[in-house]
């Protein structure tokens, strides 16, 4: 019968070495990498409180907690709100008012922004900037998107997207020619008199559809012709009546001269 060979007793002292020499490598391999991320992360902030001071503490306040009757409290906002609100140059707004102009020249960078909405984020928990994979319209449902629209958002931008008047001297703004990511960014901060769309409202996926859907009038055109303004039957019953008739009655009298 052959002799079983007995294991060393310096074994299990060997394997433990080994052991705890693969795991200081591999935490000394790691861990400088997720130093170097904190410090990036406190950098951005720290930038991103100055640009704030300097260019939004007098209407929300040094703190960011607001001002009564200059400018709302930013806690809990989050950074999507700064994204949307900075990079279609919303704000910083030249002066209070009922609403915030859009379509004006953005005054930040993307660097600049992402840090004043680094900092934002730390005044209170609040929507993060979306990832890409939900802002791209390619990958949404656009037939499900324009049913989405239809029922949430076309009573204020009209079903055509061109946006329309509301109370109080303020406006739904053109959703056409916006990007994916403001758009929404727009459905989960609520800005100005629109509502919020959380997941429990409309999923990711979803508001990837109407992003779609958007997307998709848009590169349709106006088929019809000139769509005049895209309001639907007001305008087009007013150019047959001024223009149209005008023309008739301007034919009328030339007819009228000419077998005078």
């Amino acid at each position: 019968m052959p002799k079983l060979s007995r294991r060393h007793p310096a074994a299990i002292a060997l394997l433990l070495l080994l052991g705890l020499l693969v795991t200081g490598t591999a935490y000394s391999a790691v861990a400088p990498k997720d130093a170097q991320a904190s410090v990036a992360a406190s950098d951005s902030v720290e930038q991103g409180k100055k640009l704030f001071t300097a260019n939004c503490a007098n209407c929300h306040g040094t703190n960011g907690l607001g001002i009564e009757g200059a400018g709302p409290s930013l806690a809990g906002v989050g950074a999507a709100s700064v994204d949307f609100q900075m990079g279609t140059g919303r704000m910083p707004m030249a002066a209070p008012d009922v609403q915030a102009p859009g379509n004006i020249r953005v005054k930040f960078s993307d660097e600049e922004i992402a840090d004043v909405g680094a900092y934002v984020a730390t005044l209170g928990a609040g929507p993060a900037v979306p990832p890409q994979e939900y802002t791209d319209g390619s990958k949404g449902d656009p037939g499900k998107g324009g049913e989405i629209f239809r029922v949430n958002c076309a009573m204020c931008h009209s079903s055509a997207g061109v946006g329309g008047a509301l109370t109080r001297g303020k406006d739904a703004p053109p959703v056409i020619g916006v990007s994916g990511k403001h758009i929404y960014e727009a459905m989960v901060t609520g800005p100005q008199s629109m509502p919020v769309f959380n997941e429990t409202n409309l999923d990711p996926q979803d508001k990837r559809d109407v992003i779609a859907y958007i997307e998709a009038m848009e590169d349709a055109g106006s088929p019809g012709g000139n769509p005049l303004g895209g309001y639907g039957p007001v305008p087009e019953g007013l150019f047959v009546w001024t223009i149209g008739l005008g023309l008739l009655v301007t034919a009328a009298v030339w007819l009228g001269q000419k077998s005078a």
